[in-house]
């Protein structure tokens, strides 16, 4: 049951027990995918594994605007503070947890996210009326993990499975030529780098050549059904008490 598709009749009527959260971020993707990408990606991946799930889930509006500063200097871009964001994915689970939705899957599609989420789900568990954790999508699709960058061969190929008509396959080539092919400027372990345009001319990470829409569709099954996997033990989960 998608929310924003549903009247508040229909949705006082479901008998689902775990909600889904999708979070992206509106930022730069290259000159080849558009700036929602991680929005786009997240909610397909939520979708999928809400569809393939035995039991009702709700899967809430996504959050599409996340901590992503670092592509700043890429026209589009929109970023928020950490404790905004922190914030208010805690206010959305809160206001799941009110219908009985206190169960909630927060379904990430950008990295740059992944810390904070980690960091408020646990605040969720510890202080409020409910149980959060968050999945990130490309950390669960086996070996192909290791090859996420940005606007690489694993968000550009889940795009054109998912979402074909956002990608502009005749400019891969120009994202593959103005792209690193690593995150970052490293010395030793550490990263002098702050922002993306510091060692990426058009903002990719990765050679999107090597996309497909054969590969996206494998990276969302993967993924759907590490979320179904998820969803079970989330809802067997006893989290013990709270304050």
């Amino acid at each position: 049951m998608h929310l924003e598709r549903e009247t508040w009749t229909d949705a006082e009527k479901s008998e689902a027990e775990v909600a889904l959260l999708p979070v992206g971020s509106t930022e730069q993707h290259g000159p080849h995918a558009p700036l929602g990408t991680d929005t786009l990606d997240a909610e397909a991946v939520a979708e999928a594994g809400a569809d393939r799930y035995d039991d009702p889930v709700v899967v809430a509006p996504a959050i599409p605007v996340g901590i992503a500063e670092e592509h700043r200097r890429f026209s589009g871009t929109l970023w928020t503070t950490e404790s905004t964001f922190r914030a208010y994915v805690r206010d959305v689970v809160g206001s799941l947890a009110s219908h009985g939705w206190d169960r909630v899957v927060v379904v990430n599609g950008h990295g740059g996210n992944i810390a904070a989420l980690r960091e408020v789900t646990a605040r969720i568990v510890r202080h409020d009326d409910a149980y959060a954790v968050p999945f990130t999508w490309f950390d669960e699709v086996g070996e192909h993990s290791s090859e996420m960058g940005h606007a690489g061969p694993l968000e550009t190929s889940l795009l054109r499975h998912s979402d074909p008509e956002t990608v502009h396959e005749d400019r891969l080539e120009e994202a593959a030529e103005g792209g690193s092919d690593r995150w970052g400027d490293w010395q030793g372990r550490v990263n002098l780098a702050v922002d993306s345009d510091e060692f990426t001319d058009n903002g990719v990470v990765g050679d999107p050549r090597e996309s497909s829409a054969e590969l996206g569709e494998e990276l969302l099954d993967r993924s759907a059904e590490a979320l179904c996997d998820l969803l079970d033990a989330v809802r067997e989960r006893d989290p013990g008490p709270r304050e």
